[in-house]
């Protein structure tokens, strides 16, 4: 009869899975491997319930279990940046050998944009390297699976307009996660200084 993997004790955590957490703004979802996030869920309309079934959807390799503490770690550390608190969040590692690699190049420059900062799709663009392409910016961060932790809430449409924003409650919810975090759109100078 061939070995069994040693399998870890629920009340440790386990090396992959999700889990849901509270927060200021209603219960997100986390999903690690290991060492890595491999993608954050921000809340739905509709409560924890379609949370934790959008979570069971994105990732059904996974279990729902309890956080190992270094991923509760991070869950803390969310849960405080979406209370206001400026944690750029840059030290959790995430798993971007899943995104296609321009996603991966627009993650990293988000990750760059300080809490109550923002910078519009098409400043991301030209910082990329790639004028016009604002609409790729835009395009890529609607697939963001790391947010919070990648801040595509910092990021505008042209004329500092919220532009859209795919989690529970749309524009509204990233305009008030903006104001948690003393972001002034439309009054905030340019992060780069164009």
């Amino acid at each position: 009869m061939p070995a069994q993997a040693p399998s870890i004790p629920r009340e440790q955590g386990a090396a992959t899975g999700y889990a849901l957490f509270p927060t200021a703004i209603g219960h997100c979802g986390m999903a690690w491997q290991g060492e890595m996030l491999v993608g954050m869920q921000l809340p739905e309309d509709a409560g924890e319930a379609q949370t934790r079934a959008r979570m069971v959807r994105r990732f059904p390799q996974l279990a729902e279990c309890p956080m190992p503490p270094q991923v509760a770690a991070w869950a803390a550390r969310v849960a405080a940046q979406l209370q206001g608190a400026h944690d750029n969040l840059c030290d959790v590692p995430l798993a971007l050998d899943t995104v296609p690699p321009f996603n991966a190049r627009v993650y990293a420059l988000a990750r760059r944009i300080p809490p109550g900062k923002t910078m519009t799709y098409g400043e991301m663009a030209a910082e990329l390297g790639v004028p016009g392409a604002a609409r790729a910016v835009g395009q890529a961060l609607g697939h963001n699976p790391f947010a919070p932790v990648v801040p595509c809430h910092r990021v505008l449409a042209a004329g500092d307009r919220p532009g859209g924003f795919s989690a529970g409650g749309g524009a509204l919810t990233k305009l008030r996660m903006l104001q948690m975090e003393g972001a002034c759109p439309g009054g905030t100078p340019s992060l780069f200084g164009w």
